[in-house]
């Protein structure tokens, strides 16, 4: 019952005729008493009620939040599409150079078709810019590998990725340049490029990055830089994991429907700042090395 109110407590009334659903009125003697029905109860006669479960208008933040996610996910599609339109053709399929690098970009072409079965190395690949990018960068990959300071796995790599006619002859400078041991001396390896019981030998390389100096008539010149991660992983090693950069430059030919490395060069640099961070344990490096495998590099 209403407390208080112009319409108070069994005072003057003048009736209207409104009845607001919630009250029901009685005539007598020119006055009107009102009765306040409790909040269970619902008037037969008057405007249905509201109930709990009516429809609740977005708040203003929801309709914010809604918003921004919207527009990142249009701006990620647009990121995605690599800034070309629909009916554009790219630089990299259509045989001229840029000298702006271009960002790595899905295509919709597959970068490879098969593998070595012999070496596991990425192979067939397409005749063009990107497909002569992504073949110097799985190439710089298996050259920085581990196995190269293994006699049989480095011709297997070797017979692989370069030209005939070609790799014989580079065969033979590698051959030169390990067989003092001096190479596998200073890595900690023994005669065969094994390294000492307990430890793990790493030589990995990590792409970052490729560029077309020169492609046509079958040909193609490509720059790969990338990081090497180099040493020996476990307690007590005198020769630790480090990390130095490098930029290899191939000289590719199209030979029997794949790209062969014909001439192969190798600069250091260019290498970013290091930063203040604390070198991992030994074990964890190891760990590392062992548990997270290498990628196919497309282009």
């Amino acid at each position: 019952m209403s407390l208080g109110g112009d319409g108070g407590y069994g005072g003057d009334y003048d009736y209207d005729g409104h009845d607001d659903g919630r009250t029901r009125g009685t005539a007598s003697g020119g006055h009107l008493t009102r009765t306040r029905l409790p909040e269970g109860d619902e008037d037969p006669y008057g405007p249905p009620r509201r109930g709990p479960g009516r429809a609740v208008k977005p708040s203003r933040n929801l309709i914010t939040v809604i918003g921004v996610v919207v527009l990142l996910l249009a701006a990620i599609a647009f990121v995605n599409r690599g800034g070309q339109s629909d009916g554009g053709s790219s630089d990299a399929d259509s045989g001229g150079t840029n000298a702006d690098a271009q960002p790595t970009a899905p295509t919709g072409t597959r970068p490879v078709t098969g593998k070595n079965g012999t070496t596991g190395i990425a192979s067939g690949f397409p005749k063009s810019q990107q497909g002569a990018q992504s073949a110097a960068a799985n190439y710089a990959v298996a050259l920085g590998s581990e196995g190269m300071y293994k006699t049989a796995r480095r011709h297997a790599i070797v017979n692989a990725i370069y030209a005939p006619g070609v790799a014989a002859t580079r065969l033979k400078e590698l051959d030169k340049a390990l067989s003092g041991n001096k190479i596998l001396t200073n890595a900690g390896l023994d005669s065969n490029g094994n390294p000492p019981d307990g430890m793990t030998f790493v030589s990995r390389t990590n792409p970052v990055g490729t560029k077309v100096s020169k492609f046509g008539d079958g040909t193609a010149r490509i720059a790969v830089w990338h990081s090497l991660l180099f040493g020996l992983a476990g307690e007590g090693s005198k020769t630790p994991v480090t990390e130095s950069w490098y930029t290899d430059t191939f000289e590719l030919k199209w030979v029997e429907g794949d790209w062969k490395v014909t001439q192969y060069a190798q600069k250091a640099g260019p290498t970013p700042v290091g930063r203040d961070q604390a070198a991992s344990s030994a074990e964890d490096m190891a760990n590392a090395v062992q548990g997270f495998g290498g990628f196919t590099y497309a282009r």
